[in-house]
């Protein structure tokens, strides 16, 4: 009994945390991570989820995706301040964009992530104060093959991960799309 009183005391004294990200499988993974962290983790699969779940109890920490199907991130983000101006917000996305990021700042995010991020990441970014001025710059454009594997899993991603439908959309044919995947495969 006296155990359980124990472990009781100990996952109420963990940081709350949560995620909203409509990748459920990316929601699980990043959820057993941290949880091994020493956060307490819930999570949602949208904007609407994650702001019931938030008005019940504001997280101290939050790891919130940037472009899901509804609302945006920037309005979880938003909401997040507005329950509870305390909570340490990191914006997750696989499209980055200087706008974007900009308007996470200002609405109150602590960190701007691009995808894939891992939960030793996410949990510096947490904790970071200030900015890192040795961050290199790049002084070079993005090559257009950058650009179009980039724009690939932007539509991949938007497809769920259907080849049929990502090819359709792209206007290209569904074999020539499978040979550019398998080109250049996505490093874990």
């Amino acid at each position: 009994m006296t155990e359980h009183a124990n472990t009781e005391q100990v996952q109420t004294d963990q940081p709350s945390l949560l995620i909203v990200d409509d990748d459920i499988v990316f929601c699980e993974v990043l959820s057993e991570a941290l949880t091994k962290r020493g956060y307490t983790v819930s999570t949602a699969h949208n904007v609407d989820d994650g702001i019931v779940q938030a008005k019940k109890e504001p997280p101290e920490f939050a790891v919130v995706d940037l472009r899901m199907p509804g609302k945006s991130g920037l309005e979880m983000v938003s909401e997040l301040k507005r329950l509870d101006e305390h909570t340490r917000i990191v914006v997750l996305t696989g499209y980055a964009s200087i706008a974007t990021a900009v308007e996470a700042i200002k609405l109150g995010a602590i960190h701007y992530l691009a995808k894939p991020a891992d939960a030793d990441g996410i949990v510096e970014a947490f904790y970071r104060e200030q900015g890192d001025k040795e961050m290199p710059i790049r002084t070079k454009p993005l090559s257009v093959g950058q650009v179009e594997w980039e724009h690939i899993h932007k539509v991949l991603t938007e497809c769920e991960g259907n080849i049929s439908e990502t090819a359709r959309r792209l206007n290209m044919h569904r074999r020539t799309l499978q040979r550019k995947l398998a080109k250049y495969p996505i490093k874990n």
